[in-house]
């Protein structure tokens, strides 16, 4: 049983490190958004997926209005690649 709490206790500071990671860069880069709060209910988790395309999908994910632009992963490969407004399709 207490595996399972550090692998939940692990997984949430992974998605609060990746969030805040993507706030940091939209930020620096003046790129306005909104943070659309999953855990207020299952219907805006279901929803998320369910935009995404992923039935599993996790924080962060990210959309342009209600186009799906990927997850922290793809996020994180357009930082390197410096094609972060490509990736959020707004270049």
């Amino acid at each position: 049983m207490r595996q399972q709490l550090i692998t939940y206790v692990f997984r949430v500071f992974q998605v609060k490190s990746q969030q805040a990671e993507v706030m940091r860069i939209l930020e620096s880069k003046s790129i306005k958004y909104e943070l659309i709060d999953i855990s207020v209910g299952g219907a805006v988790r279901d929803e998320m997926r369910s935009k995404s395309g992923n039935p599993t999908a996790i924080p962060p994910q990210i959309f342009n209005e209600d186009q799906y632009c990927g997850n922290y992963e793809m996020f994180s490969e357009a930082v390197e690649a410096d094609t972060v407004e490509q990736f959020l399709k707004i270049a």
